[in-house]
């Protein structure tokens, strides 16, 4: 039984438990918080986890990102990462490798750290299917589910999905003119090639109760991605960034409605003066659902990165 179920028939478990005593919290309000989906608790039924709370009334978690690339594939390098960012605080961890054997990268990652860990499957499923066929845009759909399920068996804890990008967001985008700072997601930018050069939906939203089903089944938490963020200040809080959004605040409740833990990200480069906003906007849509910032960065230093 997944803890959403667990919270709505009023029973405590040892993670709220712990969490409600590192937060300062009573059990009750961590146990109210889940059933309703303000807060979450990432687990997997497949290794032990650091319980940490996420979401409305708990302090602001730090999550450490790590990961090979094309260029350094040093395995050894991101188990060292993983166990520094432990060492130093950080309350969750972000496995975002793009080189070498995903799966092996991930199994050494997860055994070296008790921090909830966390991935993007369609990063492995692009990549995966550019090594074999040679370009992204040919990967069969049925790769994401794969990679998906493959990760979760694994014991990752969480995992961003691009669920929100549909053809409505792409429409959005064109009927706005486009942008200055283009898509800077990966996942957003692999994903909406995919789209367009095979004239299709998008798996991940079109067929989002099969995802539900593999993500409930594993313990899955959901981090509802923002692959429509922007890259610079001058396209922050767009129409295809409000268009992701309220797509995300919809599946974000079917998710919930079936017991899927969830969290919904949000913005990168935004100016100061639209981060408030930004965030009241996202709270209301989602009935208060924890919020994953990525950033923001309120800089057109580097535009199109918001990953430093």
């Amino acid at each position: 039984m997944g803890l959403i179920e667990d919270a709505r028939a009023g029973r405590l478990t040892e993670e709220m438990k712990i969490v409600a005593e590192e937060e300062r919290k009573s059990p009750q309000f961590i146990l109210r918080g889940i059933a309703s989906g303000r807060i979450v608790i990432p687990r997997s039924p497949y290794r032990y986890t650091r319980p940490v709370g996420i979401g409305k009334g708990l302090r602001t978690k730090v999550n450490a990102s790590i990961g090979t690339s094309s260029d350094i594939v040093d395995v050894d390098m991101e188990v060292a990462k993983a166990r520094t960012a432990e060492e130093n605080g950080a309350d969750t961890l972000m496995e975002l490798s793009t080189g070498g054997d995903f799966l092996e990268i991930r199994k050494r990652v997860i055994e070296a750290t008790t921090l909830s860990v966390g991935s993007v499957p369609l990063y492995q499923a692009f990549i995966e299917a550019i090594r074999k066929y040679g370009a992204g845009v040919d990967m069969p759909e049925d790769d994401l589910f794969r990679a998906t399920e493959a990760q979760a068996k694994m014991g990752t804890n969480f995992m961003a999905i691009h669920t929100g990008i549909n053809s409505i967001c792409i429409e959005r985008l064109r009927g706005q003119g486009g942008r200055f700072g283009g898509v800077c997601s990966r996942g957003g930018a692999f994903m909406i090639g995919w789209m367009l050069h095979n004239q299709k939906e998008n798996p991940l939203y079109r067929e989002f109760d099969y995802l539900l089903e593999i993500l409930k089944e594993h313990e899955v938490t959901l981090s509802l991605g923002n692959g429509l963020r922007a890259g610079a200040v001058h396209d922050s809080t767009d129409r295809g960034q409000i268009q992701e959004l309220i797509i995300n605040s919809e599946l974000a409740d079917r998710a919930h409605a079936a017991g899927v833990q969830t969290i919904v990200e949000g913005p990168g480069h935004i100016p100061i003066d639209e981060i408030e906003a930004n965030v009241r906007v996202m709270k209301r849509m989602t009935s208060e659902k924890p919020f994953y910032m990525l950033g923001p960065l309120v800089t057109d230093i580097a535009p199109g990165y918001d990953h430093i």
